[in-house]
């Protein structure tokens, strides 16, 4: 019998794996969460500088366009950011002060601007103008231009697949991976309905369809395959035709990676095949400090608690009398090392108490956790869609455990009328 595919709903939110921590974005806001020297959890939540609700960003294959700028500008201030809890401190260079003397407050977004610019052009250099120089010394031999497109595309993703595997080879860079893996896996757990705990974080997948991997893989064979209908005999023209051709790859890319995220078929599911093989090159199972940087990062900007509660409401299956009579035993062992009835257990535990079960009439509540979940400072909650009387940092899942595809126990059952014998 096949098992039944888990039911996930999108989310919205979205990240990136930065030098020892985790950024997420949800709506205006995202958070960058760095694992410090001394083992503490730095968290800082900001607000996007432009609304991504604006008429242009919603506009089909422009948008795509604009994300993808706004996510390399974006990307190199976090990936800043958290070097610079890294960075031994160095004394100001002659360079430093002209650059200062001259541009003024607004050095550093010069040189940020100016670092995007330079990666942009390396980029072009050497995931397409290198492999469209080598395909053009093929047609000194073959005549056929089919072939030495072909041959173009080809040598582009080769050179695409080879950088991405040959920096993996670097230890940070693998680190950087397992903290990549960790923001898939927050996002995953989610999205899929868990709980967002350490151990439920562990136990989903690493892949995820809306990656940046896949939308950088999903860039190169578009490209590969709208370099086909461009057919010159001017060199100076197919390299301009490709540069132009850019943007309209990008838009495309976003569109496909855009639906492929948030809907389910064949012909998505076929086009996410690729990128999601990629990511077991780009992506590394984290430890569990790492997944707690990640969710440090998520619980800035999204409400989870919430969401789990709006689109997964789930009860328990049928229940034999035995396997109901251990957990309210295991409930009133907990009380009773307390020195707490059950009851009191449950009380404490609240926020948890309405899911209630179809046939046995039993609350479903959560123990105390066994070991603290991190959470932000209160601070970062401020100005954020937060129910605040729902969240209690104090209260986390413990005996999170599957029963079926679709059932889950959150700690121990306590029956209805234990509560009224009190």
């Amino acid at each position: 019998m096949a098992k039944k595919k888990r039911k996930t709903v999108y989310s919205g939110i979205g990240g990136e794996a930065v030098l020892e921590g985790v950024m997420m974005r949800n709506r205006r806001y995202y958070a960058v969460a760095v694992r410090k020297p001394d083992g503490t959890i730095d968290v800082k939540r900001r607000k996007l500088k432009y609304d991504p609700h604006d008429a242009i960003r919603r506009i089909p294959f422009i948008r795509g366009i604009i994300s993808f700028v706004d996510s390399l500008r974006l990307g190199m201030d976090v990936l800043s950011y958290s070097s610079s809890f890294y960075e031994e401190e160095e004394e100001e260079t002659k360079m430093d002060r002209a650059l200062k003397k001259v541009f003024g407050k607004n050095t550093e977004n010069i040189v940020m601007g100016f670092t995007i610019f330079c990666s942009i052009i390396f980029a072009v250099l050497l995931f397409m103008l290198l492999p469209y120089a080598a395909s053009e010394l093929l047609g000194k031999y073959v005549a056929n231009q089919s072939l030495i497109l072909l041959t173009e595309g080809v040598l582009r993703l080769v050179v695409f697949l080879l950088y991405v595997g040959l920096i993996a080879l670097s230890k940070d860079i693998k680190r950087l991976y397992q903290y990549h893996g960790a923001e898939h896996k927050c996002i995953n757990c989610i999205e899929s309905g868990r709980p967002l705990t350490v151990k439920n974080v562990r136990k989903t997948t690493r892949f995820h369809k809306r990656c940046g991997t896949s939308f950088m893989l999903l860039i190169v064979m578009i490209g590969i395959i709208l370099c086909f209908f461009i057919r010159t005999d001017s060199i100076a023209l197919r390299v301009i035709y490709r540069l132009l051709m850019i943007p309209l790859v990008a838009g495309i890319s976003y569109e496909l990676l855009r639906l492929a995220g948030s809907k389910d078929s064949i012909f998505l599911d076929i086009i996410s095949a690729p990128g999601l093989w990629l990511q077991r090159l780009t992506t590394r199972e984290p430890d569990d400090e790492m997944i707690e940087v990640a969710i440090a990062s998520v619980e800035a900007v999204f409400n989870w608690r919430k969401f789990e509660k709006r689109h997964f409401k789930r009860k328990t299956k049928d229940s034999s009398a035995e396997a109901v009579a251990d957990q309210v035993a295991a409930a009133a062992e907990a009380g009773s090392e307390s020195g707490e009835s059950s009851t009191s257990v449950a009380e404490q535990t609240a926020a948890y108490s309405e899911d209630i079960t179809a046939d046995t009439g039993a609350t479903l509540v959560a123990a105390q956790a066994e070991e603290e979940r991190i959470v932000p400072d209160a601070d970062i909650f401020d100005d954020i869609d937060y129910d605040e009387d729902e969240y209690d940092d104090q209260i986390t899942i413990v005996d999170y455990k599957e029963v079926s595809d679709d059932t889950y126990v959150m700690g121990p059952l306590v029956l209805p009328e234990d509560e009224d014998k009190n």
